[in-house]
């Protein structure tokens, strides 16, 4: 995806606008908390109801090889227990939970969503639960698995091949016209209701057989809407609600820092808002893989990759194996991280961890999570031992067997993993 360029005076009045409607959002919130019964108080229950109410309160472990080496507390939050398998779980029931309440959704509904896979398996999932329908508009090129668990979950997918988000058919523009299109036709149906015997009839209207396939549209449409986790600042709330305070519970409140890489910005905007909100002190972290400009970003105030010198700007510069984190534009949740610093790793340095911490811990890991490690471990290195370091365990090595944890997909790239130890981030 090409950056998009932003002078400082825009970005600076856009943040203003966000932290404004923070400030309400944290007033609105406080007022209701009274009232409100959060997703840690129903975790207590036996039981559970529904797959909804299963979202959330994943468990929190030591992740004891990196802890040991460093002489740091590191701890995971294992986010591929969620029942949709990866921390997109939380999103996609807070937008489509607004989008309901809100009346921009209704039951029958389609979801529509530009994704690289989790947040998409995770719509797919969870959408039946509240009677809506999915379609989903992933890049040809991410792991095949994505693909299939998405179709397998009654969704319809749709590939588009990867160009830079300024571009009409990049992946997130195409699920928005989607949800366009869902809605017009939803107008046509109305318009051309007949009454039939005093029960109304819906027309067939489907304008080619393209729209068929493409909008994956029924006669009974009840219209689309475009959960947009980029820009929906839904995307922060469920982290802000969720992930940030069971962070702080289930570590007493006695944490030094917090880590994670962006693709939206969601999580680290959420977590880090909400520890930083509890105390000061905690320090908070990007971790951002090859060709993202977030880390120049956070490091020196601009947008900035090595891609783009000496006028070698590319339509789509990521040159990462890493899905689902780095981004090359500043999103409206990412406006809302606090950040205290930022690390850059290594595809290699991605690759390497994960297969030290399969024969270490026990933990098969996908490509952000390996990633996130990596951060971890820089955090810890940073600070130095005695410090107590959070980083998210978004998704596990399921998804990720085509490339990430396909051997001669990575011998094809130069990542043949050969580490014995953590020597590829100078420990011995």
């Amino acid at each position: 995806m090409a950056p998009v360029r932003a002078t400082g005076a825009i970005v600076g009045v856009a943040a203003i606008f966000v932290s404004v409607a923070f400030s309400f959002y944290i007033c609105d919130r406080r007022s209701k908390s009274s009232s409100l019964k959060t997703r840690s108080t129903s975790s207590k229950k036996k039981s559970r109801m529904g797959l909804v109410d299963a979202i959330g309160n994943t468990p929190l472990i030591r992740i004891n090889s990196l802890s040991d080496a460093t002489g740091c507390e590191i701890f995971g939050k294992c986010e591929f227990l969620n029942p949709g398998g990866s921390v997109k779980d939380r999103v996609a029931v807070k937008i489509i939970e607004e989008a309901l309440s809100s009346g921009q959704l209704r039951p029958g509904g389609i979801v529509t969503e530009g994704s690289v896979g989790s947040t998409a398996i995770s719509l797919a999932t969870v959408a039946p639960a509240y009677g809506c329908k999915c379609h989903l508009v992933i890049p040809d090129d991410v792991a095949i698995e994505k693909a299939q668990t998405i179709e397998a979950l009654g969704a319809t997918v749709e590939k588009v091949r990867p160009v830079s988000i300024t571009h009409k058919d990049h992946f997130v523009n195409v699920a928005r016209r989607r949800a366009s299109e869902a809605n017009e036709l939803m107008l046509e149906q109305r318009n051309k209701l007949q009454l039939n015997g005093g029960n109304i009839k819906p027309i067939n209207v489907y304008r080619s057989d393209e729209d068929r396939h493409s909008s994956a549209l029924s006669t009974d449409c009840q219209g689309g809407f475009f959960a947009d986790q980029f820009e929906n600042l839904a995307n922060f709330r469920a982290h802000f609600d969720g992930t940030g305070p069971e962070i702080w519970e289930q570590t007493n409140g006695k944490l030094d820092a917090f880590v994670a890489g962006a693709g939206t910005g969601g999580t680290l905007a959420g977590v880090s808002r909400f520890l930083q909100e509890k105390n000061t002190k905690i320090k908070c972290f990007l971790i951002d893989p090859p060709g993202s400009g977030l880390f120049y970003k956070v490091t020196r105030g601009v947008m900035y990759t090595k891609q783009e010198a000496e006028g070698k700007r590319l339509k789509n510069p990521f040159d990462t194996i890493t899905e689902g984190i780095g981004c090359n534009r500043i999103t409206k949740n990412f406006m809302m991280a606090k950040v205290d610093g930022a690390f850059q790793a290594t595809d290699m340095e991605a690759v390497e961890m994960s297969r030290f911490l399969l024969k270490n811990d026990g933990l098969f890991l996908g490509s952000s999570s390996a990633m996130n490690c990596v951060g971890a471990v820089r955090v810890a290195q940073s600070l130095g031992p005695g410090h107590t370091i959070v980083t998210i365990l978004c998704d596990s090595g399921m998804r990720h067997l085509s490339r990430f944890h396909n051997p001669q997909y990575l011998s094809q790239l130069g990542l043949t993993p050969k580490a014995t130890g953590l020597e590829f981030l100078g420990i011995k």
